[in-house]
């Protein structure tokens, strides 16, 4: 049995019971870690939760600078997104997390590390692969997997010990935050056919009560990446939370999604991702303006590869290595300036110029300037019709088809 164990610590009802869990069943010290990915929640607070609860030492790492660069913006300039509605954001930062439980577990001597994952998530997944392909020699405990307890029973567990928790039998959502979008699950969510309550959403007003005048947003971006908002220059993390902050308001990042988990099993997810949906929107219009057909094309195979992978788990693998070598490659030219409209629940992309543009107004344009060469149509249109023609001389169709 490991005699300390690294756990990480989000604060909620599953690590919360898991710290006295782990040193009733196993007689660890546990040591709890809490990552700042730009959960909103007062960490401060989180820490002083798992010292009460008995952890022998609560750290708090702010991850936030790594998250963006690292991870989040790869996944943006792959245009990653999950069954074409999910960005990702709790599977991105899984790899991060368990990245640093490693890192922790090897700084405090310690040969295991936990996670409040339950057997039926994807979550286990991404921690245990990226820690197997990290660091193999550190086991891996998944308290939630292994005591069976129903979300009513750890309730009634928490409250028997005197575990704060912020969760009651008569509120039960799981929640998980971070800088690039919020999930909520379980309660009424778990009926597909229910209408998701408004008081679930803390981060997006509803588009019923949004302001009635719109707000349009130039995003700028250099290589693929978000640079600035207006005109003015953020740091990576900056720039989300105020697109978080903008869009929302609008009612921008509502998503209620029926998704196919790792395990097999479907389930019903909402999420709140207002910064993602308008930059996912916004890099996916530059795009449009300075790579080719084929390019694009190609790259929304490899858009779909990323994403599953990221939702599968295989963040560390030599297969994410080398599509992240050819995204970055389509990426040379993408820089440019996107004008987004938010209003009423949407974004709608409105403007976008690039010094890299394909586009040409001149080829474009039925007005005057037009330099379109419209003569040699009939000479294009000849060849490619020339295997159509051959085709139809030399099999004729039958009548009716």
């Amino acid at each position: 049995m490991p005699d300390k164990i690294i756990l990480a610590y989000s604060g909620g009802l599953d690590t919360s019971v898991a710290v006295k869990w782990l040193q009733d069943n196993y007689g660890a010290q546990v040591v709890a870690v809490t990552f700042d990915v730009g959960n909103a929640k007062n960490l401060a607070q989180v820490r002083q939760r798992a010292l009460d609860i008995g952890a022998v030492k609560a750290l708090v790492v702010d991850a936030r600078e790594t998250f963006v660069n690292q991870f989040i913006h790869p996944a943006l300039q792959a245009d990653a997104l999950y069954e074409g509605q999910y960005p990702l954001a709790t599977a991105l930062s899984r790899p991060l997390m368990a990245k640093l439980l490693a890192e922790v577990a090897r700084a405090e001597g310690a040969t295991a590390v936990a996670h409040g994952c339950t057997g039926k998530g994807n979550d286990q997944v991404r921690f245990e692969v990226s820690i197997a392909a990290l660091a193999p020699e550190i086991k891996v405990v998944a308290p939630v997997r292994e005591w069976g307890m129903t979300r009513d029973e750890e309730i009634i567990y928490a409250q028997e010990r005197g575990i704060p928790v912020p969760v009651t039998v008569s509120s039960p959502y799981s929640v998980d935050e971070n800088l690039w979008g919020r999930s909520i699950e379980c309660g009424v969510l778990e009926d597909p056919w229910s209408e998701p309550p408004e008081d679930i959403y803390a981060w997006t007003k509803s588009p019923r009560e949004a302001p009635d005048t719109p707000d349009y947003v130039e995003i700028a971006f250099q290589e693929g990446l978000p640079t600035a908002l207006d005109g003015r220059a953020l740091s990576g993390p900056s720039l989300i939370q105020e697109l978080n902050r903008r869009a929302g308001e609008h009612g921008v990042g509502r998503i209620d999604h029926v998704e196919n988990r790792l395990v097999g099993i479907k389930s019903r997810e909402i999420y709140e991702a207002p910064a993602a949906t308008v930059l996912l929107a916004a890099h996916r219009a530059l795009e449009a303006m300075t790579l080719t057909k084929e390019q694009i094309r190609f790259k929304e195979r490899v858009a779909q590869e990323y994403a599953d992978l990221i939702y599968n788990g295989l963040w560390f693998t030599a297969f994410r290595h080398d599509l992240a070598a050819y995204v970055q490659s389509t990426q040379r030219f993408v820089s440019g300036t996107v004008r987004t409209r938010l209003f009423k629940g949407n974004c709608t992309v409105v403007g976008r110029q690039s010094p890299h543009s394909l586009y040409r107004f001149e080829l474009a344009t039925y007005d005057q300037g037009d330099q379109f060469d419209q003569g040699a149509a009939a000479g294009f249109i000849h060849i490619w019709g020339l295997p159509v023609r051959t085709q139809a001389q030399a099999q004729p169709k039958g009548e009716g088809d």
